[in-house]
């Protein structure tokens, strides 16, 4: 009698464990496929970087998104994707049920936004441009664009990463890694000019050089017809051993350039006032478009060594000093204007 009770407590126990293991395995999945509300408008929900689960799973809860952070923490660890959920930008509801939503931070489904890097843009800048759409710290942007073992790590000489930010329009989560910002803009120049670096050496220059001088063909001129005359009239004065003489390489040298170029500011000595050094500034002075680059390396041939701003967007070519001055006098002393290019 006593073993026959004792059976039947052992089997009413384990009946008993199977319904509640079934009972909450019902409730997990009735957790799992049934949204926190059946109707939700979207809202944005922003994982930061280095953010851990439970702190994701808590800021769901908080938000009305899940019901329960505990079965979300614990379906996340059985599938193992603790350690899968992406930093960025989500649109998320409360109609999303939390597989839905364990998919969508698991896959990075992150919400995109646009911005247009134009070219000639510097690395101060693009940093602004980022940080004005929330995109990027411009502290830590520039940081890192100076960064000595990312610029080993990336083949890059120079002083920065400027210039090998390529612009263009480029498509990013906030809470993207800053930089993972700074990696898409270089491997998307890598990829465009990429093609370009044998023709480039063949045309007896170095890479860096060719990026260099593409920077400031980029920055005096927004004509894409003239890019290859301004590329000839600075490589024909590299060849003869003349200063560049370029504006906007002095304002790059100056600290917080106030906007207006002075004559005081053509003798002040810094590496990159072109009015004083010879050769190529010590790196580019702006992040260079296809065309300037492609300028430098298959330029105009020309014999000009000069070259005026016409006040139009456009400028006067000469091959001599005596041509050039004529051509001051006429289109910026006469206006009143100090000279944008008095080589």
């Amino acid at each position: 009698m006593v073993n026959i009770t004792r059976t039947r407590l052992f089997l009413m126990s384990i009946g008993l464990f199977f319904l509640v293991v079934v009972f909450l395995s019902l409730g997990f999945g009735l957790f799992l496929v049934s949204p926190a509300g059946k109707e939700g408008v979207d809202q944005v929900f922003v994982v930061k970087e280095r953010s851990s689960l439970k702190e994701v799973a808590g800021d769901l809860e908080k938000r009305g998104l899940i019901t329960n952070k505990t079965l979300f923490v614990l379906w996340t660890r059985v599938k193992g994707y603790g350690k899968d959920i992406r930093a960025g930008e989500y649109s998320l509801s409360p109609a999303m049920a939390p597989v839905r939503l364990l998919e969508i931070l698991r896959k990075g489904l992150v919400i995109l936004h646009l911005v247009t890097i134009p070219e000639g843009f510097t690395k101060e800048q693009i940093a602004e441009a980022l940080e004005a759409k929330g995109l990027a710290d411009k502290k830590r942007f520039l940081e890192l664009a100076e960064d000595k073992a990312l610029l080993r790590q990336y083949g890059i000489s120079g002083p920065s990463l400027e210039g090998y930010l390529f612009p263009d329009t480029y498509h990013f989560s906030r809470g993207t890694p800053t930089l993972a910002v700074l990696d898409a803009m270089v491997k998307r120049f890598k990829q465009v000019v990429g093609p370009l670096v044998e023709k480039a050496q063949g045309s007896g220059m170095k890479f860096e050089d060719v990026v260099i001088l593409a920077s400031i063909v980029e920055k005096e001129t927004g004509r894409p017809e003239e890019r290859p005359l301004i590329a000839s009239v600075f490589l024909n004065r590299l060849r003869l051993g003349m200063r560049l003489e370029s504006d906007p390489t002095v304002i790059y040298g100056i600290e917080n350039f106030g906007g207006d170029l002075k004559k005081k500011d053509l003798t002040e000595k810094t590496p990159y006032n072109t009015y004083l050094i010879y050769g190529l500034t010590p790196g580019p002075i702006a992040n260079p478009g296809l065309e300037s680059i492609k300028a430098v390396i298959d330029p105009a041939r020309t014999d000009y060594l000069y070259f005026v701003s016409k006040n139009d967007g456009s400028h006067h070519f000469s091959k001599s000093l005596a041509e050039h001055n004529r051509a001051v006098e006429i289109y910026q002393k006469k206006r009143g204007k100090t000279p944008q290019k008095s080589s």
